[in-house]
Formats: C-alpha cells, sequence, structure tokens
C-alpha cells in the first residue's frame, strides 16, 4: 500500500505522457485521474493507520547510493507528518485532476497536462516521504522542474515562458542554499539519514564551526542554510518573486502548486527537521522573523492587485509566512495544522477564480467584472465559503489554525514573537479587506465587462464544481476536526516520534493558557477588515479611487510590488547582463576569436587577397616577376662567394 500511494501517480504519468496519442485526451484524463485517486484512497487508509492508530512504517526499496562512508537508502518514511502530508497532496491533487477535465477540455494538449499534473503529485510524495536528506532533495528538485513545466505549459506565449524560468531561476538561488545545508549536515554528522541526524543532534549543539572563514555555531549555520532553501520553495521575503508571475499557468496550476504541494514544502522541510531546528535558537528566531516580515509584506501587496488570480497568489505567500513564524516560535504542529486547512481553501478560492475566468471568457482583471453573481450562484457560494475560511471566521477551517499561530507567537514570550504576532495581527485585517474586495469587485455591483462577455456568462460544468464541493468540505470541517489531535489535547500522542519541541519551547501548550483577548483580535481585525472593504466597494465605491489619488506613491508602491522587481533589474539583472555583453564583445569576440579564429582566418584572407593580386593573366608580368627573381638569385650567389 505504501509503495502503491507514492508511485501510481508516477505510473498514469508514464501512461499519458508517452502513450497520450494512442490512448487519446479522454484515456489520458481517465488514466491520470484514476492514478491520483487510487492513491489518494491509500493515502487516507495510511492517514487513518499511522497518524490516528499509531503504526509508524518505512519501507526500504533498495539502497540507493555506495560509496565510501556513505551510505543512502532509498526509503518511504510514514509517521504521523508524511502519512498527514501524502493524504492532503493526493486529496488535493485528485480534485485538481478532476477539475482540468473540465477547464482543460478545449486545450490542444491535454495528455502532456495531465502527465505533467500526475508526474508533479509524485515528486512532491517522494519529497514528504523522503528518509534521508539525499531523497528529500530529489522530491525538491523535481517538483521544480515539474513547476517550470506546468508554469510554462503555453509555451507560445512569451509572458509564460518568462515566468517559468524566472521561477526556475529564483529556485535555483534557494536551492544553492539547501545543498550547501546537506552538505553541512554530513560535515557535521557524517551521515545523511534522519535518523541518525537527528539522534546526533544534541550532541552538536553550541559546537563551533568554520564558514567562510568564520567560526560560527555549526547548527545555526546549517539551518539557515536549509531554511534559505525553504524560503525559495516557500516564496518568502526575498525570494518571493517568482510566485506572482507563475499566475501564468493554466489555473488548475496554480492551484496545485499554490494550495498543499510545492509551495509548503518548505514548511515541511522546517517541521521535518525540529530535531535540528529546536537545538539552534537564532535560527529559529530568523525564521520567525522572515514569516512574521512576509505575512504583512505579502498581504499588503495583495489590496492593490487587480489580476484575481494575482491576489490569491499574495494570499498564498502571506499565509505562508504564519506557517513559518509558528514554526519560528517551535509552533510546528500549528503550522502543519494551517497548512493542511490552507490547502483546502486556497485550492478552493483557486479553483473558484478558475471558475469565474471560465465563465467570463477568460478574463482575470476584477476591474472588468461585477454584477455576476446571480448568473454563477455555486461558484459564489464556494468563493464565499473559501473566504470565510481564509479571513479566519469561525466557524470555518482557517479560523482554529489560524488562530493558533498567533496565540503561540504571543504565547511563546519572545521578542521575534511578539513582533510575528503584531505583524500577524495587521495581516488579519488586510487578509480580510483583500478577500471582500475581491469577492465585491467580482460578484457585485453594475458589470462593467462587455456585453457581449457578460452574454456568455455561465457557471461551470459538473466535473469543475464537484471538485469545489468536496474542497469546501474540507474549508469548512476541516478545522474542528483536526484541532484536538494537531494542537489540541491529543496533539502530543498524535504527533509522536515526528516532531521534537523542547520543554521550554513549548509555546501550543502557552498558548491554552493566553488571554481571550489574545484569540478575540485576530476574529475582530477580520470582521474589521470585511466592514472595511464593504464600506469602499459597495457603500460608498468612490472611496477607493479617492484614497488611491490621495496616496497616490503608496499606491504605486503596492500596486509595482514594493519594487522588488524593479531592485532585483537594478542590482542584479542588468549588472549580470552588462557584464555577459563586455565578455562575449571584448572578451570573446575582441580577445579570443580576434586573435585566435577569427584573427588567423582574417590573416590568412587579407594575404590570399594580396596574393590573388599577382595573379594579373599578363605574360610580360609574369616574365617580369621571373627576371627579378633571377636577378635575385644570381645576387645571393655572388654575395656568397664574395663572402668566402
Amino acid at each position: 500500500m505504501t509503495v502503491a500511494a507514492i508511485f501510481l501517480p508516477l505510473l498514469g504519468a508514464f501512461i499519458a505522457g508517452f502513450f497520450g496519442r494512442w490512448i487519446g485526451d479522454r484515456g489520458a484524463q481517465i488514466v491520470a485521474c484514476t492514478g491520483v485517486a487510487l492513491a489518494a484512497a491509500f493515502g487516507v487508509t495510511l492517514f487513518v493507520d499511522v497518524a490516528l492508530d499509531g503504526h509508524n512504517v518505512t519501507t526500504q526499496l533498495f539502497t540507493w547510493l555506495d560509496a565510501g562512508d556513505l551510505q543512502v537508502q532509498w526509503a518511504l518514511r510514514f509517521d504521523t507528518l508524511s502519512a498527514t502530508m501524502v493524504a492532503m497532496v493526493t486529496v488535493i491533487s485528485t480534485m485538481v485532476h478532476v477539475y482540468s477535465v473540465g477547464y482543460m477540455a478545449h486545450d490542444s494538449s491535454v495528455p502532456r497536462f495531465m502527465a505533467y499534473l500526475s508526474f508533479f503529485t509524485f515528486f512532491m510524495l517522494m519529497l514528504v516521504t523522503a528518509d534521508n536528506f539525499l531523497q528529500m532533495f530529489f522530491g525538491w528538485e523535481g517538483v521544480g522542474l515539474c513547476s517550470y513545466l506546468l508554469i510554462g505549459f503555453w509555451y507560445d506565449r512569451p509572458t509564460a515562458n518568462a515566468a517559468a524560468i524566472k521561477a526556475f531561476v529564483v529556485n535555483r538561488v534557494g536551492d544553492f542554499g539547501f545543498a550547501l545545508g546537506i552538505f553541512a549536515v554530513y560535515a557535521l554528522f557524517g551521515s545523511l539519514q534522519f535518523g541518525a541526524v537527528f539522534d546526533a543532534a544534541p550532541n552538536f549543539a553550541h559546537t563551533p564551526f568554520i564558514f567562510l572563514g568564520w567560526q560560527v555555531d555549526a547548527l545555526t549555520v546549517t539551518c539557515i542554510l536549509l531554511f534559505v532553501g525553504a524560503m525559495g520553495k516557500s516564496a518568502q521575503l526575498g525570494l518571493h518573486t517568482w510566485l506572482p508571475d507563475a499566475m501564468e499557468g493554466p489555473t488548475p496550476v496554480s492551484a496545485l502548486i499554490h494550495a498543499a504541494t510545492m509551495v509548503t514544502a518548505g514548511v515541511f522541510m522546517v517541521a521535518r527537521l525540529s530535531p535540528l531546528f529546536e537545538y539552534a535558537p537564532t535560527a529559529l528566531a530568523v525564521v520567525c522573523v522572515i514569516g512574521g516580515s512576509t505575512a504583512l509584506f505579502a498581504a499588503s501587496i495583495g489590496m492593490a492587485q487587480n489580476d484575481i488570480k494575482r491576489v490569491i497568489a499574495y494570499s498564498t505567500c502571506s499565509q505562508l509566512g504564519y506557517m513559518f513564524f509558528a514554526a519560528g516560535v517551535s509552533a510546528y504542529s500549528a503550522a502543519i495544522f494551517h497548512l493542511m486547512t490552507h490547502a483546502f481553501f486556497k485550492a478552493l478560492l483557486f479553483l473558484g477564480a478558475g471558475s469565474v475566468i471560465h465563465a467570463m471568457s477568460g478574463e482575470q482583471d476584477m476591474r472588468k467584472m461585477g454584477g455576476i453573481w446571480r448568473l454563477v450562484p455555486v461558484t459564489y457560494v464556494l468563493m464565499w465559503i473559501g473566504s470565510l475560511a481564509l479571513a479566519g471566521i469561525p466557524p470555518f477551517a482557517g479560523y482554529f489554525s489560524k488562530d493558533m499561530i498567533l496565540e503561540a507567537a504571543w504565547a511563546s514570550g519572545s521578542r521575534v514573537g511578539l513582533y510575528a504576532f503584531w505583524l500577524g495581527i495587521i495581516a488579519a485585517f488586510l487578509t480580510a479587506f483583500y478577500s471582500w474586495r475581491l469577492l465585491f469587485l467580482t460578484f457585485h455591483g453594475k458589470p462593467r465587462a462587455d456585453a457581449e462577455v457578460m452574454h456568455h456568462v455561465h457557471e461551470s460544468p459538473k466535473v469543475m464544481i464537484l471538485p469545489l464541493v468536496v474542497l469546501a468540505a474540507g474549508a469548512i470541517f476541516a478545522g474542528w476536526l483536526g484541532y484536538h489531535d494537531f494542537v489540541g489535547e491529543g496533539r502530543e500522542s498524535f504527533w509522536r516520534e515526528s516532531i521534537l519541541v523542547l520543554p521550554d519551547h513549548a509555546s501550543i501548550e502557552a498558548a491554552h493558557h493566553a488571554p481571550a483577548w489574545v484569540g478575540e483580535l485576530p476574529f475582530a481585525m477580520g470582521v474589521l477588515g470585511i466592514a472595511v472593504a464593504w464600506i469602499a466597494y459597495i457603500w460608498r465605491p468612490g472611496i477607493p479611487g479617492v484614497v488611491a489619488r490621495s496616496l497616490r506613491p503608496l499606491y504605486l508602491f503596492l500596486l509595482n510590488k514594493w519594487y522588488f522587481d524593479e531592485l532585483y533589474d537594478a542590482l542584479f539583472v542588468r549588472p549580470v547582463m552588462a557584464l555577459g555583453v563586455a565578455f562575449w564583445k571584448r572578451g570573446d569576440g575582441a580577445v579570443i576569436d580576434g586573435l585566435g579564429p577569427d584573427g588567423v582566418a582574417s590573416v590568412t584572407s587579407r594575404l590570399s587577397v594580396r596574393a590573388s593580386r599577382l595573379q594579373t593573366g599578363y605574360l610580360y608580368h609574369y616574365a617580369f616577376v621571373m627576371l627579378i627573381g633571377v636577378v635575385l638569385l644570381v645576387s645571393w650567389y655572388l654575395l656568397r662567394q664574395i663572402g668566402s
């Protein structure tokens, strides 16, 4: 069962990808959907057996690498953490696969798309079931490759190609840090197996380490390097710029990448490596500060975006910030709890946005929508459910997980915890505001689309609506169903042998004793954000324009995403481009080619041209040259005789 849960999506990808021409679009859809659906069935069964019943299992497949002292097994590790991720990834992926049957029905490359989706799912499953760092890196790079293929799926669009390359390059920056962290782990522990490394971690606390000529704490540097990889994959502040551009891919790709899979890999990695991070408090502080800053940063940008998918993308970035600052205060189980609930309501929002785009004939600009809620009532209700869960309104799923994160941050008592708490509170207000801004602009008010577009607005087919209903059920019930085991009284038995929290880092335990106002404040900020959005976009729709004009520099700052792209272009892209051109023109062209092949060829060509001028075709010219030659030869002979 463990092997089938992981490798069935790979089998589906293989059949759909290599035999798509023979089995056709419908055959590829059936094969891919069946593979992930069976994997989901096995994944849920394993979750019950492993997480709920406590039957941890590790399935050894074969020896992957055996070189000197380094031996790495290819194994499937199933404990509570990996079983939770496998169940969630396969269920969300199944919904995305089924949704894609309707959404991509008229695309010309359906088998290729379904193969990419299943291939992506396989690599994500390999990542979360890894039993060692090398296997995790294999899955890590695999999802990066598949994200490149999926974001650039419509390769005939220059914007899609540019977005795919950007995602690939930015992730390589983070992955370089991740690779260095893995090298540091092996240099420090002499092993890449999780079990051996975790058992030895307490012995290396406060151990000095020479890094770039400096003596630093070994575990701190190692964990920060590993976290750099998480920053790239999970789009944290500084390495986030690829995330909004990834919206160039088809909407099912956005849901798959930004809900339960690729972007959550960094959060999973930090939770998996909790036995290392717990002994590196400075690294945890870095995680907390970056997470809190990202939560506010991304939420502020989401307020000013007009593309419906980009608003949800920045929402994902912000929610990932919540997960990271939860991990930064050692509330790993709260981070995974929010990861799980977020997977349902964020996939619901992305696929709901796809349903809106489908209804609006491909339009994604919210300023060109409005007044369609009566025409797409099911999508409208489902988008409300997703938004209520995102804003943390009870009894929806996001309320339980987000509140626990904020309470744990406050209860940690650390400065970085309080920093993250207050930024998270502000972000909660902004989240509610931009969520209802999206709802009001998209569904309410007067229609702003062309009459022809409005004439064709219609509800999505059942094959697209059914996955949304399943995800909506998760967005409603996942919070209170999982609260007891994930962060409640049953958390210690539930997370046994999966997550390590030192006794003096028990922020979740402290969160249960936090003052009432700490738990009530996020809800109040969410209600306030909804009220402000209603005033600005329903009651007094002229307010946003007045505010944008009066605070134009701030508005442009948010609209242009804090000018990160322009900053990176000035700091990195242009200097590297100028350096490349200099090496090309002056180095390769002028020096290497100029003195090498091009230079030799040029000299030979010039000499040939001059020699060819001697071939005039006149007999007296040749006779004259011959006479000169005779004179020179006789002169040389006479000079030799005189000299001797």
